[in-house]
Parts: structure tokens; sequence; C-alpha cells
């Protein structure tokens, strides 16, 4: 573990020990937070009466006992001893501000936090996920770290899997911003393949103090805000036009399930006179604010709509105390990302989906 990390490590363990009452301040436990496969702290009760905090994954949880994979071995804990406990943000790679700092793989793995599907199975360090085909993110193999098999196993895996779904097999691949794609193995593999590059994408971070509040981005004449936990119509169509088919079914039912899978989340709309012409969500975990399903009606552009979006989603991250923001924005969309990168957004890294042919 380099400095950084270890820098990161004691901001963590200090902030569960503020957190344990170390002060007498009351214990924090966030259940709900202590799940197989996050990065958690957990402060519990020794044999000899005092406390310690383990830092890492969370690799086991039962009603009895939790297994944290820390940097010097497993420490297991009885549910008995723990004191507080809690999901942490990801380590940094670097020196550098936290949103700055997180690595690639790590910051891919907050993002698909923020926008879970209805099914997830992991292959090694992929996450294969599927929602009824509602959105790429939501349908993609992430390809992570290591798959724990040959690359050709693993495609054949990817490829079953989207199969027994009816669904096109799909690939989620991250590399740094501005290098050759080509680089990362899977991506040399896929393009040998065959499968087509769909969908190149920019993913941006900012450290929250850093973005407008809602305060300093006014309104224009005659519109108002409204916030709120769950999407209701008025929002719905705002946004998810492109999901109904030419008969005007209802939305697919994976759309409400994905949108509403994060930890917690916010939407927005802004409403002229009684017509929603812009919408947006926000979306937490530990220390991060995700900014996702921005759009603007045509008929109001240009008008600073975009940008009091953002920092009413801003305002809501900072009231639940993160530090980072980060979002997604196509690499072609030049006007998208010169609105991101003014308000204070810089990139952090790219993505593209490779998509395997039709038989």
């Amino acid at each position: 573990m380099g400095a950084a990390e270890d820098a990161a490590a004691g901001a963590a363990q200090r902030a569960a020990e503020g957190a344990a009452g170390g002060s007498g301040v009351a214990h924090v436990l966030r259940e709900h937070e202590l799940v197989v496969g996050a990065r958690v702290v957990v402060r519990h009760r020794l044999a000899d009466g005092s406390a310690s905090d383990a830092l890492g994954e969370l690799t086991a949880a039962d009603g009895e006992l939790l297994v944290v994979a820390t940097r010097r071995g497993p420490v297991r804990v009885r549910r008995a001893d723990v004191l507080a406990g809690k999901a942490v943000p990801p380590p940094p790679r670097r020196r550098g501000a936290p949103h700055e700092a997180v690595g690639v793989e790590e910051l891919e793995l907050v993002a698909a936090e923020h926008w879970r599907p209805d099914e997830r199975e992991d292959l090694g360090g992929w996450r294969l996920r599927a929602a009824g085909g509602f959105t790429g993110r939501a349908n993609s193999a992430l390809a992570v770290a290591s798959p724990g098999v040959p690359l050709p196993q693993a495609l054949a895996a990817v490829e079953a899997f989207y199969a027994r779904r009816g669904l096109p097999a799909r690939v989620a691949v991250p590399h740094a911003a501005g290098a050759d794609p080509q680089g990362v193995p899977v991506a040399r593999e896929l393009a040998r393949r065959g499968w087509a590059v769909l969908t190149p994408t920019l993913v941006l971070t900012a450290a929250v103090r850093a973005l407008a509040g809602a305060g300093a981005v006014p309104l224009p004449p005659g519109c108002s805000v409204l916030r709120a936990a769950e999407p209701d119509e008025g929002w719905l169509e705002g946004w998810l036009e492109g999901w109904r088919d030419p008969g005007g079914a209802a939305l697919p039912a994976a759309a409400r399930r994905v949108l509403l899978s994060a930890d917690a989340q916010v939407f927005v709309r802004v409403l002229d006179g009684g017509a929603t012409v812009a919408v947006a969500r926000g979306s937490a975990s530990p220390g991060w604010v995700g900014v996702s399903a921005v759009r603007v009606a045509p008929s109001h552009r240009r008008r600073g709509l975009a940008r009091r979006l953002l920092a009413e989603v801003a305002d809501w991250g900072r009231a639940r105390g993160a530090t980072s923001a980060h979002l997604q924005v196509a690499e072609a969309s030049g006007g998208a990302r010169a609105l991101y990168e003014g308000a204070g957004f810089g990139v952090h890294h790219a993505y593209h989906y490779r998509v395997r042919p039709a038989p």
C-alpha cells in the first residue's frame, strides 16, 4: 500500500472512530451497507475490552460473523462485538483529490452501484449484468480486473449469459482517456472477433465543493424546480420518451427498478408553468454523488437549465456528505462535455461497449 492509500485508510479509520463514539458520540451502524463485496470499516470490541477497526473488503457476512479482508489479512468479527460499521469509498491509486486519485477500476465499480441491474453474476472481477435490455450500463459485462479464467472461456461465459436472456452479448471496456483501447487485452480480442464498437463514453469527475449550488444558478422567469425521492410520471415523461414503443405501451418494468437501484437517489425536474422541461437524476454511494439522466427539452435549451439541474444534484450530494461527483457523457457530445467541464468536471477515464455481431 502506498502513502496515498495509507492516508486514506487512516482517514477512514478516524471517521469510524468518531462514528463509534470515541468521544461519547452515539454508535453508527449502517447494516444495509455491510454487504459482501463492499469496502467497509467495522469497529469492533476486542477481548480486553478495547476497540479496533477492520478496514477492507467484506468477504463474508451472516447473522453471526463478518469477515473483512484487510491489508494485514482477514479479520473475523462476531456480530455481537460490532460497535459501528459502514461502507467507505475506494482507496486512491495516486496522490491528489479523491475524485482524481481513484483508479479506473475502482471508479467503475463505484459507478456500477449507482445504476444496478436486475440480475448480476460475477466472473472473477467481471460483472455480468442484465435488466431486460434497459440501457447498456445495466445490460453489459463490466470487464474490470481479471475474469479469473482464460479470456476465451470468459467470453464464452458472457455469450452464454446473454443468450439465456435473449439479449445481445455486450462488454463494457474501461480504459485510459486518450489512449488506444486496443491496449486492453479484452478489447484486442473482441476486435479480432469482429465485435462492434458502440457508444464511446467519457467518465468525468469533480470535487463536490467546487460545484455551484442552486442559489448561484437562477431559473428563467416562470420556471420552478421539484425534487423527489422517486420518479413521478412527469419526470419519466421528461426523460424516457425513447423507451416507449411506437404503440405507446407502458415503460419497461426494468426502467423504474434501475432508476431506483442506488443506495439513495433524487429526481429533479424543472417546470415551465405546468410542463416538465428538464430532468436529471442524482444518486449516492459512500463519498460519491452521481449525475445521470440529464435531459432538457429542445425548446428550453441554452437557458441555463442543465446548469441548474447539476447544482440541484450537487446540493443534494453535499447534504449527504459526498465529497466527489461522477457522470458519464458520450464522447461525441461536444456540447454536453463543454457544459460539464464548465461546471467543474474533468475527464477521469473512458469506456466503450463491444457488441457481438448478429449470427
